[in-house]
């Protein structure tokens, strides 16, 4: 089955953008209605991020974004098999001068659960040689694709979270730019409690210690779905990071993404389970 989907996703890449745009919404109209339980998860997501958002319009923005899920997943085919010509034109980069500015020196690369967080790794890899971490996915078939799909572009390194910090450490500190995905839910280890949305939230600390440990600067990477293709929003490095502490610096972290999901939060992945960490003695949402 794994293999038919990576058949499909082949043939549809063929396709102009937009169609695979309307594709892709069309899928994710068809798993809002079957993924019973990960349209539970993001309605209560929806629920404690924006409690005073009216039902009708809570579901209204559940509905968007499995489209804009489910328009992520088509476009993978595009990402991982279209020619560089084909992802320089339907992905743009904007502010480019203030990555390659900072070229050699240790780099965090913030890069929030955005749908299209992937556009921004393909596209960000045709022009520098870059480093992150992948979630291992559990189907061998898939994992394989999803590695040589973003590994296709220079000489980019993969690690998995199972490797560890050092050799992350090491490309950072090498001037690799280190794409960093900080603000899901890892469980308490290396987590600590800080507002998001106003709810306590397990958030890994990582951005901080990383900065502290490798003095590497902090430029925030927005992968913004478009009607026609994506914007890779760069923006400017951080001053004053890292601050006074680390739950400071994770606050800092928190409320920027907050500020980022609020102006297109149907792109943010709603669909993780967030909240599953609750701090001692309070029930788990989900």
């Amino acid at each position: 089955m794994t293999r038919l989907a990576l058949a499909l996703m082949w043939l549809v890449h063929f396709l102009p953008i937009s169609w695979q745009a309307a594709l892709g919404r069309a899928l994710g109209r068809v798993l809002f209605a079957l993924l019973t339980e990960r349209r539970r998860v993001t309605l209560a997501n929806l629920g404690w991020c924006f409690p005073a958002l009216p039902e009708a319009e809570k579901s209204a923005l559940a509905r968007r974004h499995f489209e804009a899920f489910g328009r992520s997943f088509v476009e993978h085919g595009f990402l991982w098999w279209a020619s560089p010509e084909r992802i320089r034109r339907s992905v743009r980069i904007e502010h480019p001068e203030r990555l390659a500015a900072l070229k050699g020196r240790p780099l965090l690369l913030l890069v929030p659960h955005f749908v299209g967080l992937d556009a921004a790794w393909t596209r960000l890899s045709l022009e520098h040689d870059m480093a992150g971490i992948y979630a291992k996915q559990k189907n061998p078939v898939f994992n394989a694709a999803l590695r040589k799909g973003r590994a296709r572009f220079g000489r980019s390194i993969m690690l998995s979270r199972q490797d560890g910090t050092r050799r992350g450490i090491r490309a950072i500190q090498s001037g690799y730019p280190f794409f960093y995905l900080p603000d899901m839910d890892y469980g308490a280890r290396d987590s600590i409690f800080v507002p998001f949305f106003g709810v306590p939230a397990a958030t890994i600390t990582g951005l901080s210690r990383l900065a502290r440990l490798t003095g590497a600067a902090v430029l925030p990477v927005i992968a913004r779905m478009t009607r026609d293709g994506y914007v890779i929003e760069i923006g400017t490095a951080w001053t004053d990071f890292p601050g006074a502490g680390i739950e400071a610096d994770t606050r800092r972290m928190n409320a920027f993404i907050e500020a980022e999901i609020l102006r297109f939060p149907e792109q943010y992945l709603w669909m993780h389970k967030r909240f599953k960490t609750r701090p001692a003695g309070e029930k788990r949402p989900y």
